[in-house]
């Protein structure tokens, strides 16, 4: 298992390491809030854990599946994925994040940003994406938090989906956000899997 930063700061301290099976429950009742409770995510039922470690699994096989632990709590999590999943978008991906709905202020989004970023430029993925529930009007399922948080990451509107989601019985947006983190090259290398660095 890799570990790959470690910050203290008041007393706290924040690791970013490799997602383990046995971080299942924890990732799914994160994920199992937004679902429940929010348009940020546009799946209207929480996977069981069965159903969400084979998920990481799939992952897991090519992208980096990281994890943040808060004084040894796990309270986010953010991966990699194909973008689309066809060969010619090889050097393009999709990630995302969540973190849990109580620590939402401890700077734990951009370190695993950053950390996922790191790994990503060593495997050669040139292009970062983002798909996005976003709306015109915020209300209590979904406000524009995550774009704001993606544009001060770097990420800037390439896509605009009107009203294709809806959750709640209300009509949502989507939006594709992007991030270049390398140079685009016309004899660039395959990218390599996140288990051969």
């Amino acid at each position: 298992m890799n570990t790959y930063k470690e910050f203290v700061n008041n007393n706290d301290t924040i690791i970013i390491r490799d997602a383990r099976e046995d971080d299942i429950p924890h990732l799914c009742e994160i994920y199992k809030y937004y679902t429940e409770n929010t348009a940020i995510s546009f799946e209207c039922a929480a996977p069981d854990e069965e159903e969400f470690l084979s998920r990481m699994k799939r992952i897991k096989q090519f992208y980096p599946y990281l994890t943040a632990e808060l004084n040894g709590q796990v309270i986010g999590y953010a991966y990699a994925a194909p973008f689309v999943g066809r060969k010619a978008y090889e050097h393009s991906c999709e990630l995302t994040i969540y973190l849990d709905r109580d620590h939402l202020k401890y700077g734990c989004g951009k370190l695993l940003y950053n950390t996922l970023e790191e790994i990503l430029s060593q495997m050669g993925i040139i292009n970062m994406y983002a798909c996005i529930g976003s709306t015109e009007n915020e209300d209590e399922y979904l406000t524009n938090n995550s774009p704001e948080f993606h544009e001060y990451m770097g990420f800037r509107q390439v896509g605009f989906f009107g009203k294709c989601g809806r959750k709640f019985g209300r009509w949502y947006d989507m939006i594709w956000m992007e991030k270049l983190i390398g140079k685009h090259i016309d004899n660039c290398s395959e990218p390599i899997s996140y288990n051969e660095l």
